[in-house]
């Protein structure tokens, strides 16, 4: 019987690695645009589709990361300067890919601009460090899909939006949870209102990457910050121990970040070039064997096991 369960599993697995090794033909032809590419998964990604031969359409928020990708890549990657919270920004951008693109229409969307707050409980931060969040993760996100979306259903193209292990089960970061929880939603509902487009949606999911969202010095320094400016009945219910325990349980988990941002770039060129593209792709070994996994369980199991080793705050009961 397990032999029999065996080689069901295995026929599975090869059948799928047969079913979506199946590249897109003409690949040379077709136009991408990646938001997010100064640094992390978007610059290397825009470098990855241009050694493909990719027609790499790259938003960079400032000149300095536009001009230092250019010279490392070929003539064919182009930049332009997009600042995702700003409506006008976006349109200048959707303009500018409507006059490359053409009748061809825009292949790929690859929605990877991001940013992240400090690793803070929810209640030291303040109102606006929400709102900055929500308006590049998921606001922007959302606004920037809807202009070019004309565009992508023109080429019957993709779209790829990067989301996170936390958009699956959230446990610390509550409004960086909040919208790539949004992200998920959004692109579930975008991908079943789209399929008779032609048009397919991916959704991204990496685990814990060192890019320059989790670069540990920066990261600790805006913790402190934040801790500096949170009110004192706030600081009094927490305790000055409970923050040096978290701070140094952060700190710890920066370290432990993966280097490998292959591990989720791959997973994004696998859902713009394959002919069988996923819903959903889990990037980096915590994500496939930690965090999934923990996604199922029981929410009691999951808040135990996620918690268990937390400080507990001055005024706990």
């Amino acid at each position: 019987m397990w032999l029999s369960v065996a080689a069901l599993v295995g026929l599975y697995y090869l059948l799928r690695w047969y079913w979506e090794r199946q590249v897109v033909s003409h690949l040379q032809d077709k136009y991408v645009f990646i938001t997010g590419c100064d640094s992390g998964f978007g610059n290397l990604l825009a470098r990855q589709l241009d050694l493909r031969g990719l027609r790499v359409l790259a938003a960079c928020l400032t000149e300095e990361g536009a001009q230092q990708l250019r010279d490392q890549t070929s003539d064919r990657l182009e930049t332009v300067i997009l600042d995702i919270t700003k409506t006008e920004s976006i349109s200048v951008a959707a303009q500018w890919v409507k006059e490359r693109v053409g009748d061809r229409g825009l292949w790929g969307l690859v929605n990877n601009a991001g940013i992240f707050h400090p690793h803070c409980y929810s209640e030291w931060l303040k109102m606006e460090d929400y709102m900055d969040v929500l308006k590049v993760n998921l606001i922007g996100l959302i606004e920037l899909t809807l202009s070019m979306l004309p565009l992508v259903r023109r080429a019957r193209g993709r779209i790829v939006n990067v989301s996170s292990i936390l958009g699956r089960i959230a446990f610390f970061g509550g409004v960086y949870c909040s919208s790539k929880y949004g992200v998920e939603a959004f692109s579930d509902v975008l991908r079943r209102e789209l399929q008779h487009f032609g048009v397919k949606i991916s959704i991204v999911e990496p685990g814990y990457f060192r890019t320059g969202m989790t670069e540990s010095q920066r990261c600790l320094e805006k913790l402190k910050q934040a801790w500096e400016e949170v009110p004192v009945h706030i600081k009094e219910a927490y305790g000055q121990k409970f923050f040096d325990t978290h701070y140094d349980g952060v700190k710890q988990g920066l370290l432990k970040c993966s280097t490998n941002l292959n591990l989720v770039t791959d997973c994004m060129e696998h859902a713009l070039t394959s002919v069988h593209p996923r819903t959903r792709y889990s990037a980096g070994w915590d994500s496939l064997f930690f965090f999934i996994p923990l996604s199922y369980l029981p929410t009691s199991l999951s808040d135990y096991i996620l918690t268990r080793s937390w400080p507990k705050p001055a005024q706990a009961v």
